[in-house]
């Protein structure tokens, strides 16, 4: 479903100040994903062969990262989804001639080896979200991100995700160079009691939207003496970056930009029963103003040593003041402040200040 015309206007005018954009065409559109019921629980076996499976819909095939001017995949990754009361269950199917990985410790830094991940925010507030990293041999990394990184966020690799279960199947073999393979897919059960916090609705309820990102790191290989080894750069000796291949691009190399993960909704018909459609939130548009704001600010402080305490400081000759739509207010200044703003008729105030959590108060 398209955007209304409103969102449109302030996600473009957003992309100008943000920091995890490249301005292009797929960045100003997340995806979306309707996540319909299975009929009972799953078997994580890596298979994926019950009933509501074969009736999830496959996402859109990856891409590169950054988006349109990304370089395309060299090899096909798509994920489907499906839900109930005690799980979020996820499964990927990952192209690949040549299946290889070594880590084989828990919470071990898994994307060392090619690998697949699932980023989960859900109360989109863009702070205590989850990351989660699995290879070939199924090892598992799980942590919980306290906010991004580039708010002074911190992994806390201790968390675990009491409950998950995860499998894999390969489509070949494993850590053998002598012959070629197909794939390997993955299965996930994600508890929904380990990842809901106070602030998001429990239990879920149909209609309810998550942020959820999907990334497939892939390094470049050669084969050296019977074993895979890493393509390096001549100049330097290090291996060459990985590429990153996403479900919901991020316009730059960087998968702690909660706010352009892809949306997640939840339905309350079993997968193969019916058709929910999408359904656009148009207080995202509050939302994205507000982070606009937000990373204003934060340029505003990188030059100035304190926030500025009114919105027009914010903006110069060379960013001209937009015409917002939200009535945005600036409260405080200099060492914290907060925004807020509400769409037109909600009753919902929206609030973000200097640490970039974003949320709503009823009012």
């Amino acid at each position: 479903m398209p955007a209304p015309k409103l969102i449109l206007f302030v996600v473009n005018t957003f992309l100008l100040f943000h920091p995890c954009f490249a301005v292009n065409e797929e960045s100003s559109s997340p995806k979306h994903y309707v996540c319909y019921r299975s009929s009972h629980p799953l078997n994580i076996d890596g298979n994926a062969l019950e009933p509501c499976w074969q009736k999830a819909v496959w996402t859109d095939d990856f891409v590169d990262i950054i988006g349109v001017k990304g370089i395309t995949p060299l090899f096909k990754t798509r994920a489907k989804m499906v839900w109930n009361d005690d799980f979020l269950y996820v499964f990927a199917e990952i192209s690949e001639p040549h299946i290889w990985a070594n880590v084989k410790n828990r919470d071990e830094t898994i994307f060392v080896d090619n690998d697949f991940e699932v980023f989960i925010d859900p109360d989109g507030d863009t702070h205590h979200y989850y990351e989660y990293e699995m290879n070939a041999l199924n090892t598992q990394w799980d942590l919980l991100l306290t906010r991004p990184y580039r708010d002074s966020g911190k992994a806390v690799t201790a968390w675990n995700c009491d409950g998950l279960m995860s499998a894999v199947q390969i489509d070949g073999t494993i850590n053998n160079p002598q012959d070629i393979d197909r794939k390997w897919s993955v299965e996930i059960a994600f508890p929904m009691k380990s990842l809901i916090d106070s602030v998001t609705r429990i239990p879920v309820k149909p209609g309810d939207q998550w942020r959820v990102n999907f990334s497939r790191v892939e390094w470049q290989t050669i084969i050296e003496h019977g074993n895979y080894v890493k393509v390096k750069n001549p100049k330097t000796g290090n291996p060459l970056p990985e590429d990153n291949w996403v479900w919901s691009p991020q316009g730059v190399v960087n998968m702690h930009c909660p706010e352009t993960w892809g949306y997640l909704q939840f339905s309350d018909l079993v997968a193969g029963k019916g058709t929910t459609s999408f359904v656009v939130n148009p207080e995202e548009a509050v939302k994205d103003e507000l982070r606009m704001l937000f990373f204003g600010q934060q340029k505003y402080s990188a030059l100035h040593h304190h926030y500025a305490d009114k919105i027009g400081d914010l903006y110069d000759s060379q960013n001209a003041l937009p015409e917002f739509k939200f009535n945005p207010i600036l409260k405080g200044g200099l060492k914290g402040y907060e925004f807020t703003a509400r769409y037109p008729n909600s009753s919902k105030i929206w609030h973000i200040i200097e640490t970039g959590r974003v949320w709503a108060e009823e009012k």
